[in-house]
């Protein structure tokens, strides 16, 4: 179809803000990029099939392309084409034939469809991505969309939760609905269906302040997927950082993800974003050309500085975005404003966070990125958690990002799965991922609440398979079991996958319940992956990126196993929620609090005998004892009133065998009551008394929890 290359009333409009942009008399299109020759802009019908124009950008402003096109409206589907030079070997990725994503779109309609012409080489030719292609890509492309930004938020206010009030739970848009009974099957699986009743309900009852969602920026499944019949489930291709996922959404609206986040403030329940701002869906030199690619190559990713043809890759993702580049820099900065400012959103956890933080080839902890965003007024008042690490040189960077960070504690995920596996030589490693990892994150004015504590998360096993599985077992993804993590540190309680062995149920049941409490009484920030509250599976699967089916959907089938499991976490994280002593605001001291005379803590070996150098070295220890002391110990309550909190004994037995524990009497000179034993199958103790000065023998691979209350007047 003919397509008109000129439209006479377009005005020069201006270079900021960048995108386009709505002023309720026309819209205003404005796009970077330093090295471009000419950029046109290109109109689609409502359809978004034909092509109506072409209108050349001809006002240039600081390497911004801009034009404003008055009596446009909220509605227009539009894209761009850029020219310039193509030539790969010194960078530069340029060709006119294909259809190009706006990086400021705020949506996208219509799917990508997998077709040669997408990619700016020609596929087959010898040295492919050096040859150059000239199809038209515009038939297989999404189209962006002009929006209306209104919304009436009402009395939207952030729960703004302390970090050391948190709670996460981390869930997939998708997979946490796709299977739910009680949500309408319309809105399955999409933003609408965790705003259903029965859905904010269960997380409310489960005590979850901080909802964390997988990646919902705009994403492709990549094509090696498509060919096998698979997607990218999880989402971490990002190809758009301001618009929701289309496929998430029940109405096609923006306004259906805002509705989500305005209805879980209203029930006191914060929402962040797994955002990954390090890599696109673009790919390596092989990879297509839908958006920065096309729009300025050089610019928008980092290139190998003596083979300017090839990707600096630290994420295992083909490229890494180019944060050394001011306007790069100020993409991410608008992005994450614009989710702060616009859609309410609480935080954000950053996927690969180091790769981030690299100035040159090393990670620098100082890099303009933290900064800028220490010093932003919006985004210093968020929550901010690292994935602190990527897959370059010295990308591990766990316990050394700057104060204002929390991070992703994967030292205290390895530590606990060892430890109740039953691995040796770990009370000591156990004991500081317990009380906060001080080791880690005791230095730069940073708390307790740096550590983001977790068991088992979206990357990985599922909690009942980490107790169910001794190997991944992965086929399902098409790679012959070869991708997924091989480290596990699981442990299948004797029988590799299902079993209707009432021994081998109970133990893994028991398990499960120990990577609860420890979980729930740590110091740190808990982070619960959605449906190991019901023990869900995956059936072995460590990978399930591209399983956007049952094996991925959280099942959420009733059954007396579930509900006790369900009854027993809600329990745990209540009382992590009653006591301030199991989420201090800062690290142990060693030493008495104010107003008392007992240390804030004290490890005991199971004799009573309090941990000594010799006693942290022994390889064959499993057991281990520590009192927690809430005297001096305060909290304001709701009225502004100090509140002092219980003293605790925890006794921890990793060993297969039953160990007998006493404690000192000068320690808790009075009775206490056992509140949590992991030995029992019941959701809940009867209250039971606890003498110190008698034995009490705690079963193999079970932990306790007594209290001792405060004396009366205290």
């Amino acid at each position: 179809m003919a397509v008109e290359h000129a439209i006479d009333t377009l005005w020069p409009g201006l270079p900021y803000p960048r995108g386009a942009n709505w002023n309720g008399m026309g819209v205003n299109f404005a796009l970077f990029s330093e090295n471009a020759e000419r950029v046109e802009l290109c109109l689609f019908d409502a359809t978004g099939r034909r092509e109506t124009h072409r209108i050349a950008l001809r006002e240039r402003t600081d390497q911004i392309f801009h034009g404003f096109l008055p009596q446009a409206r909220p509605g227009l589907l539009y894209g761009y084409r850029v020219y310039g030079p193509y030539r790969p070997k010194d960078g530069h990725r340029f060709n006119g034939h294909k259809l190009l994503l706006d990086p400021y779109a705020r949506q996208m309609v219509g799917p990508l469809r997998w077709h040669d012409a997408v990619f700016g080489y020609r596929i087959g030719h010898g040295d492919a991505d050096l040859s150059f292609d000239r199809r038209d890509s515009a038939a297989y492309m999404p189209r962006c969309k002009v929006v209306e930004s209104a919304f009436s938020w009402g009395e939207d206010r952030r729960p703004k939760v302390p970090w050391h009030e948190t709670v996460i739970y981390e869930a997939h848009v998708r997979s946490l609905t796709m299977q739910h009974p009680e949500v309408p099957q319309a809105l399955r699986g999409t933003y609408a269906g965790l705003t259903c009743a029965p859905v904010v309900e269960h997380l409310k009852r489960l005590g979850v302040t901080t909802l964390e969602l997988m990646p919902v920026h705009s994403f492709i499944d990549d094509r090696h997927l498509v060919d096998r019949g698979l997607a990218n489930h999880w989402g971490y291709n990002t190809i758009g950082f301001f618009a929701p996922e289309a496929y998430y959404s029940a109405s096609g609206k923006l306004g259906e993800f805002k509705t989500m986040v305005r209805t879980l403030h209203e029930a006191g329940i914060e929402v962040i974003l797994d955002v990954v701002y390090n890599h696109t869906a673009e790919g390596n030199e092989l990879g297509p050309t839908l958006s920065f690619r096309g729009i300025d190559n050089a610019s928008y990713y980092r290139l190998e500085p003596d083979a300017q043809r090839h990707y600096q890759d630290f994420t295992g993702c083909g490229n890494t975005l180019n944060m050394q580049h001011p306007r790069v820099l100020q993409l991410l900065m608008d992005s994450l404003r614009y989710w702060v400012t616009e859609m309410h959103v609480d935080g954000f956890r950053f996927d690969l966070a180091s790769a981030l933080a690299r100035e040159l080839h090393a990670v620098d902890r100082l890099s303009a990125f933290f900064d800028i965003l220490r010093q932003d007024p919006v985004l210093s008042q968020v929550k901010l958690i690292a994935e602190p690490w990527d897959l370059g040189s010295g990308g591990y960077q766990v316990g050394n990002f700057p104060a204002g960070w929390a991070e992703w504690n994967d030292r205290y995920r390895n530590t606990m799965r060892a430890y109740w596996k039953g691995d040796g030589g770990l009370i000591g490693e156990f004991a500081q991922r317990l009380t906060g990892s001080s080791d880690l994150y005791n230095r730069s004015s940073r708390k307790p609440y740096a550590s983001i504590n977790f068991v088992a998360a979206h990357d990985g096993f599922t909690l009942a398979d980490l107790v169910s599985y001794n190997d991944k077992h992965n086929e399902a993804n098409g790679e012959d079991n070869r991708d997924g993590h091989d480290h596990n540190l699981s442990w299948n309680c004797g029988v590799e996958g299902p079993t209707d062995d009432p021994a081998v149920r109970a133990l893994r049941a028991r398990q499960q319940r120990n990577f609860i409490a420890t979980l729930m009484l740590s110091q740190g920030v808990p982070m619960l992956l959605a449906g190991d509250e019901i023990g869900r599976t995956q059936q072995g699967n460590n990978n399930a990126y591209c399983q956007d089916n049952a094996l991925s959907w959280v099942d959420w089938a009733d059954s007396p196993e579930r509900r006790a499991l369900l009854a027993f976490t809600q329990r745990l994280i209540a009382l992590r929620a009653a006591h301030p002593v199991f989420r201090r605001r800062d690290f142990f001291q060693d030493r008495p609090l104010r107003g008392s005379e007992v240390r804030d803590i004290v490890w005991l070996q199971p004799d009573g005998a309090e941990m000594g150098e010799e006693a942290w070295q022994q390889g064959h220890a499993r057991a281990l004892a520590v009192f927690l002391s809430g005297d001096g110990l305060t909290e304001m309550d709701g009225r502004g009133r100090a509140v002092r909190d219980d003293s605790f004994a925890l006794l921890f037995n990793a060993a297969e065998e039953g160990v007998i524990f006493t404690l000192p009497e000068s320690l808790v000179p009075r009775a206490g009551t056992l509140l949590v034993d992991t030995s029992n199958d019941s959701d809940a103790l009867p209250a039971t008394s606890f003498d110190p000065r008698q034995e009490h023998i705690q079963a193999g691979r079970s932990l306790a929890l007594v209290r001792f209350a405060r004396e009366a007047g205290a």
